[in-house]
């Protein structure tokens, strides 16, 4: 009985982690949300011309896509001594909300304030990569590993409930001064991540009440490469299909005020098929689930460009979503059992990387125009076909791969 009674306890700690993560990536990304809506407007405030307000996005991408690395490995480091990732965490998180904070004030200012906003913008995007890779290398660390897909599920949950609700923000906000949602979505967001440090020490409980053993430490020179490549491909794929193709897929059959009410399909197949994806994850491993929902997504992508009704368009799109959930999902599984010798966080930082890497590119091809050019058009239609039939492919070999060397 008190074994039972203890492990009840451990899945119990491990699921207030994961739902814990959930309200985490939920309320980040709707706090990213919140600054991409009002960023035209606090640009303009300070005299920077609209044309310009993308390129400080992609400077966001490209700190993003150091620092989200750099934040992993630092991770792996700290995380060493119990409560010592919480700590940090908080306090960088405590930085980045005083930054996002100040960013409408500032803009007030007028154009004596450019520099500073610019400033506070680099200073927030620095500081706010502590909140993707460090709390997720805590699962890496402390949950078991039959545990970490379904974990996992949990954490990309409020990144999907947020990629839903992004649409309705959107036209709520729209209008409205931008002083109190900064204010309203930095103080809960500080009040989440204070948290941290107690969900740490639970984990290190859990961990105590039901050991697991550490295997011996390998050399995974090529698979983390391969796996990094793979997921990048699959990030563009994503990016280019669902922000640039899927609102003019969904204008072929209905009116521009009703994306608002279509777009989020995607996010509802995204959210749908996370947990059932864990199950698989779990017996299958992250490398096939990828790769598989690579191929589908592929698929989907096909069956959105050539739809021929509003109908067929929603089921597709609805599948590619639940592909992108699956990918991403069983990508951060795979990134903490590929770095499970002590390297998840610098491996799942590259996964984060990898996706800010993809969105820079992709605000690159809109900063160029691409999408209004004839001769690229086409490009831009079928590259997400190639870069997720690839990758899928791709990631199906290196993991028979994987499994034929152990039998070996």
């Amino acid at each position: 009985m008190t074994d039972l009674a203890e492990a009840d306890v451990t899945i119990q700690t491990r699921t207030h982690a994961g739902v814990y993560l959930a309200v985490l990536q939920l309320v980040f990304t709707l706090l990213w949300t919140v600054y991409v809506i009002y960023l035209p407007k606090l640009a303009a405030d300070v005299g920077i011309v609209p044309s310009a307000v993308i390129f400080i996005l992609m400077l966001d991408q490209l700190i993003f896509t150091v620092t989200d690395t750099a934040m992993g490995i630092f991770a792996d480091r700290i995380s060493r001594v119990v409560g010592r990732l919480g700590l940090i965490v908080g306090l960088l998180t405590a930085i980045s909300c005083a930054a996002f904070v100040a960013l409408p004030f500032v803009a007030g200012q007028g154009p004596s304030a450019q520099a500073a906003l610019i400033g506070l913008i680099v200073v927030w995007a620095i500081t706010s990569s502590t909140l993707r890779a460090p709390p997720l290398t805590l699962l890496g660390k402390y949950a078991a590993k039959p545990s970490r897909p379904f974990l996992a599920a949990l954490a990309m949950l409020g990144y999907g409930i947020a990629g839903a609700v992004s649409p309705y923000l959107g036209v709520v906000l729209r209008d409205s001064d931008a002083r109190l949602p900064f204010i309203l979505s930095s103080a809960v967001l500080l009040a989440v991540t204070l948290m941290l440090t107690r969900v740490e020490h639970g984990l290190v409980s859990a961990q105590a009440a039901a050991p697991r053993v550490l295997p011996p430490a390998k050399a995974l020179r090529r698979v983390p490469m391969l796996f990094i490549a793979a997921m990048l491909l699959l990030a563009l794929g994503y990016q280019l299909h669902f922000s640039i193709n899927s609102a003019p897929f969904f204008l072929r059959f209905a009116r521009p005020g009703d994306l608002q009410w279509l777009l989020p399909v995607f996010w509802i197949g995204f959210n749908i098929a996370l947990f059932p994806a864990s199950v698989v994850t779990k017996r299958r491993g992250g490398l096939v689930v990828m790769g598989a929902a690579g191929l589908l997504g592929a698929a989907a992508m096909i069956g959105a460009e050539v739809a021929g009704s509003l109908n067929v368009l929603i089921v597709t799109q609805f599948i590619a979503g639940a592909a992108w959930g699956c990918m991403l999902m069983s990508a951060v599984a795979a990134a903490l059992a590929i770095g499970e010798t002590g390297a998840e966080g610098k491996v799942v930082g590259l996964v984060f990387s990898a996706l800010a890497l993809a969105t820079f590119a992709r605000m690159a091809a809109v900063a160029g125009g691409l999408q209004k050019l004839p001769d690229y058009a086409p490009l831009l239609h079928w590259a997400p076909v190639a870069c997720w039939s690839v990758a899928g492919a791709g990631l199906l070999v290196l993991a028979a791969s994987r499994l034929q060397s152990k039998r070996l």
